[in-house]
């Protein structure tokens, strides 16, 4: 996964600034510093994308946990109701 992870954001970085420049009508590799810069930080922001959302999932599970055991609790925990 992190390596196609890093691919995607790679292509997303080199995507974004071949856009840039075709919007503005310049060479498509009118710097290729930029290219190399903008595939760079789209690796990683794609992989930190990937990181938070194993997190984010990671924090609704333990979250939907402590629901359903106080649900638990209050449903069916208590001996005498009434």
């Amino acid at each position: 996964m992190p390596a196609s992870a890093t691919m995607i954001g790679a292509l997303l970085g080199l995507g974004t600034q071949m856009y840039s420049n075709a919007l503005r009508k310049l060479p498509y590799m009118r710097h290729p510093w930029e290219h190399v810069l903008g595939m760079g930080l789209g690796a990683v922001f794609v992989n930190q994308l990937v990181k938070w959302d194993a997190k984010l999932q990671e924090d609704l599970d333990k979250m939907l946990d402590k629901a359903k055991a106080a649900n638990e609790r209050r449903y069916f925990g208590q001996s005498s109701a009434n």
